[in-house]
């Protein structure tokens, strides 16, 4: 059979199925075959909030969207250009997500009248065959069917044949995209090497999938994306999470701090928990505690005891940690809290995203509490921005909050990853013995930084106590003075925002230094701020964008950028959480743009609301 090629530039391609089909392994096998051929990849993980929701229901359904391009790409796409489909409920969740005349690939077995009625269909409706999806290009596969025909001569039961159905998917989608199988046979043999009927059949119905578009009359047309323009250096294909995890580890090594993790599983940031698990080689000690409490207080205590005190969570654990982290601020120790937020309040939307802990970082402990806050805008950055976390709270002696999200944790973007002597240094100085002044050690006295002196346990002659009552100045007893309350307070504060000599000044990300709007961002927004600027820079308007990283305290210059500016924009996911802290401390007319939906924000919606002040 005669096929033609034609070269695209950008694809979006949507897996959607039931939690049980393997969407999240097919779209991240994707996603690593197109990041080894070099093109730039973007993706997002779409979970059932569920942990086994009811098999074909509506709730069920898990998706992973990913886009390959040729030029340099900042979101999963707005919309898809391909949905694999592999049951009812799966294409009426996700077909208002698909392009007019976008491409669907229907796995016909999950049309059937069980499935139907499971996705709320009326009794004999059934939108492959009713004329509704005009407009599409439907291809119907019998995937189930022609699953199980690949694997006629596998002496396993049906269940267990209709699992690797997600692999023929694959295979078929490897041939459309003119894409080699060789780097998810060689993950299938790593993950089932010991298992051979399991690895033997994943292959042999991925082989089938592709095999399937080489063979049959339907499919006349393959294509294939260039290589993306990319600054030179060794990629791999990173997520937020991992990254997280990798950024600790460099820290740790660069620092010579042992890293301590004590966090309790909580989604979306388990995966750092189960990441750093796996690097025991890197003098990495990971404790899974009994709750939220136990494992803030396990890194105090590691903390105190000279290590790299780390624990994870997420919004509800948060609160729950509040108390601790009073401690922390009170003790003046290093230890860095990575909160990955979700949809809440309460148990919310566990798997979906949200940008909603600003605040709750920002004031959310009792009393004066102050702690410098960090923001990863992207999965790649979060290596970076988790370093740079730690630099701060060893070098401030402080706790820090490390802000990530649902959509950076769970997404992936090529990374080139650095060599260690790139790295910036993390210098990191104990006190040993008392200073030519002192007769005794003095716990609270200070350096320019306001920095308070970091001494081991067992230190011959530096023997002190701590503990959540509040210091007297300098010797660290226990004093209930008002003046010395009022003046303790005063220099904890002016200690973090003094964190503002130590940090880069703000950059502007893009567009010019003085103009019409100034759009402002934080965290997971970055990626669709990006894209819409850059549309609309194209289109010859003065719009600028930029993202802050250092939050708590702000880049010294921010104040005089804003100024240069008619309007500021601050779009959230959230509802209006950063705009509160600008308006406060600039006296700016912000305007905000609010979605609280559990998804990000995308790259058109954006762009029509820039317009509205140009």
């Amino acid at each position: 059979m005669d096929t033609k090629e034609e070269v695209l530039q950008d694809v979006v391609i949507k897996f959607a199925g039931d939690s049980g089909d393997g969407m999240q392994l097919t779209g991240s096998q994707f996603t690593n075959n197109t990041a080894l051929l070099g093109i730039d990849v973007a993706t997002f993980p779409d979970f059932p909030a569920e942990i086994r929701a009811p098999q074909g229901t509506l709730p069920g359904v898990s998706g992973f969207q990913l886009r390959f391009s040729s030029d340099r790409i900042f979101t999963p796409g707005d919309m898809c250009d391909v949905l694999v489909a592999m049951n009812a409920a799966a294409l009426k969740t996700n077909l208002k997500g698909l392009k007019r005349n976008g491409k669907i690939i229907a796995n016909v077995d999950g049309f059937d009248a069980r499935n139907l009625r499971l996705a709320n269909y009326p009794d004999g409706v059934n939108p492959l065959e009713n004329g509704s999806l005009e407009g599409y290009e439907v291809i119907k596969m019998d995937v189930t069917k022609m699953t199980r025909e690949a694997l006629k001569d596998f002496g396993m039961g049906t269940k267990e044949k209709d699992r690797a159905k997600n692999m023929f998917v694959l295979g078929f989608l490897y041939w459309m995209y003119n894409r080699s199988l060789d780097n998810t046979i060689q993950f299938l043999k790593e993950k089932f090497g010991k298992k051979e009927d399991i690895l033997n059949s994943n292959i042999k119905v991925l082989q089938a999938g592709y095999n399937f578009g080489d063979t049959t009359e339907t499919f006349t047309t393959r294509y294939s994306v260039e290589k993306a323009k990319m600054p030179a250096g060794i990629y791999r294909s990173i997520m937020g999470n991992q990254a997280v995890a990798y950024g600790l580890i460099a820290a740790s090594q660069k620092s010579g701090l042992q890293l301590f993790l004590g966090s309790y599983p909580i989604t979306p940031a388990s995966d750092i928990l189960h990441e750093l698990s796996r690097h025991k080689a890197f003098g990495v000690k990971t404790f899974q505690a009994e709750d939220e409490i136990a494992a803030i207080t396990s890194i105090i205590g590691a903390a105190y005891g000279g290590s790299l005190g780390v624990t994870s969570t997420s919004g509800p654990g948060m609160a729950l940690k509040a108390e601790a982290m009073g401690l922390a601020v009170m003790l003046e120790i290093p230890l860095l809290v990575c909160n990955v937020q979700r949809g809440g309040p309460s148990t919310g939307l566990p798997t979906k995203t949200e940008q909603s802990d600003l605040l709750q970082a920002y004031y959310g402990r009792n009393g004066e509490c102050p702690m410098p806050i960090i923001s990863a805008s992207t999965p790649s950055d979060c290596f970076s921005a988790v370093y740079e976390a730690v630099r701060i709270a060893v070098q401030h002696m402080t706790p820090v909050i490390f802000l990530s999200d649902g959509y950076i944790a769970n997404g992936a973007e090529p990374w080139r990853f650095p060599k260690s002597d790139e790295l910036p240094p993390i210098e990191v100085n104990f006190k040993t013995e008392l200073g030519h002044l002192e007769e005794s050690f003095q716990p609270y006295l200070r350096d320019e930084k306001l920095v308070r002196p970091w001494a081991i346990p067992g230190t011959a002659g530096l023997e002190h106590r701590v503990g959540g009552l509040e210091k007297q100045n300098i010797t660290g007893n226990v004093s209930y003075d008002p003046d010395n309350h009022q003046m303790m307070v005063k220099i904890r504060q002016e200690k973090v925002d003094k964190i503002a000599e130590y940090i880069p000044e703000q950059k502007l990300d893009n567009g010019p230094e003085k103009g019409k709007v100034l759009v402002l961002g934080w965290g997971s927004t970055y990626g669709a701020i990006k894209s819409a600027v850059n549309d609309l820079l194209a289109e010859g308007h003065e719009v600028s964008h930029a993202h802050l990283r250092y939050v708590r305290p702000f880049p010294k210059n921010l104040g005089d950028i804003l100024k240069n500016f008619e309007h500021v924009l601050i779009p959230e996911l959230n509802n209006g959480q950063l705009i509160k802290i600008i308006r406060d401390q600039y006296l700016v007319d912000a305007k905000g743009y609010h979605k609280i939906m559990g998804i990000p924000l995308t790259k058109g919606e954006l762009v029509d609301e820039i317009k509205k002040f140009l």
